[in-house]
């Protein structure tokens, strides 16, 4: 399978502070890459290098073929980039909106692309409503409909369901499977990690540094994290089992409590001790948001550090 991206060592600096530090990735033509991370942690700036709209300070690779470091022109008209922020002109309708996307970016049949992208998206009912008063969930439609305008080989997505509700984030995703199935090749950051889980692989990366890939089985697999749910019904259990030196996350599920920690032998040790107090526990498998906190535990914030 052809790799729609494919960089070593790509690197960004900021004066004196390095955003991206020697990230390696690679993402097959047609697939779905989730990109994770904490806030700050380079997604963004690692996105913008890809789509050519920042210049790179180290490493190499191509993406479409294209070298990141001399194709950068050549990339940009190949890929369709959507902000994290609503970017598209408040006080125009859906469809000025997008006719003026398309002229910006000189797309051949102007018209009959405008009314395709309407079509795909749902959005004819709506071509005549300002943009500015569309829901969260529309305004990430009309977002998309410009991006693909173009009909890009790439699409990279930064964070594009922050803020809407889950009936749009779910019509979001089975919209991009199905650019997936034309063979369109998808980066999309997010905070979510049932999103996470509904992509071909995932990357994360924090404070620069990637520090796991792969499909989500192989990244919770490598993490070799154990885990278990806990129930007892005291209303101290969280506090009491964040105590426990073998345990490194504790999160309230409802009337249990889902723990887990690096050792497996040490934790069953510790909740064993619980159950002799009249509590109950079972193995349950580790979950994303358990190998995300492994991750962070042992990449500390720098900037943190400094102090």
């Amino acid at each position: 399978m052809t790799d729609a991206i494919r960089v070593t060592g790509l690197t960004k600096r900021f004066g004196a502070r390095t955003v991206v530090d020697a990230v390696d990735l690679r993402v097959p033509e047609g697939r779905i890459m989730g990109f994770l991370g904490p806030n700050g942690s380079g997604k963004t700036t690692t996105i913008r290098m890809l789509c050519g709209l920042l210049t790179v300070d180290g490493g190499e690779g191509t993406v479409l073929g294209l070298d990141i470091r001399t194709a950068a022109a050549a990339i940009k008209r190949q890929a369709g980039y959507m902000t994290q922020r609503f970017s598209l002109y408040e006080d125009m309708t859906v469809g000025e909106n997008l006719d003026f996307a398309a002229r910006v970016q000189s797309v051949p049949g102007r018209r009959a692309r405008v009314a395709e992208a309407l079509d795909r998206m749902g959005l004819g009912g709506r071509r005549d409503q300002l943009a500015g008063h569309l829901s969260g969930g529309w305004k990430q439609r009309l977002a998309l409909a410009a991006t693909i305008l173009h009909k890009p080989r790439l699409l990279l997505l930064d964070e594009p369901t922050a803020g809407v509700d889950p009936q749009a984030r779910r019509e979001f995703w089975d919209r991009i499977h199905g650019f997936a199935a034309e063979g369109m090749t998808v980066l999309v950051s997010t905070h979510y990690m049932d999103e996470a889980e509904r992509c071909h692989a995932i990357a994360y990366i924090a404070y620069g540094k990637l520090l796991a890939a792969g499909s989500v089985a192989e990244v919770t697999a490598a993490a070799g994290l154990a885990a278990a749910d806990v129930s007892g019904g005291d209303p101290e259990l969280v506090r009491r089992i964040k105590a426990l030196p073998s345990v490194e996350t504790a999160t309230a599920m409802g009337a249990q409590v889902h723990v887990a920690g690096a050792d497996a032998a040490a934790l069953a040790a510790d909740l064993d001790r619980l159950a002799a107090e009249g509590l109950s526990w079972r193995p349950a498998p580790a979950n994303l948001e358990d190998v995300f906190i492994h991750l962070m535990a042992r990449r500390p914030d720098p900037a943190e550090a400094a102090r």
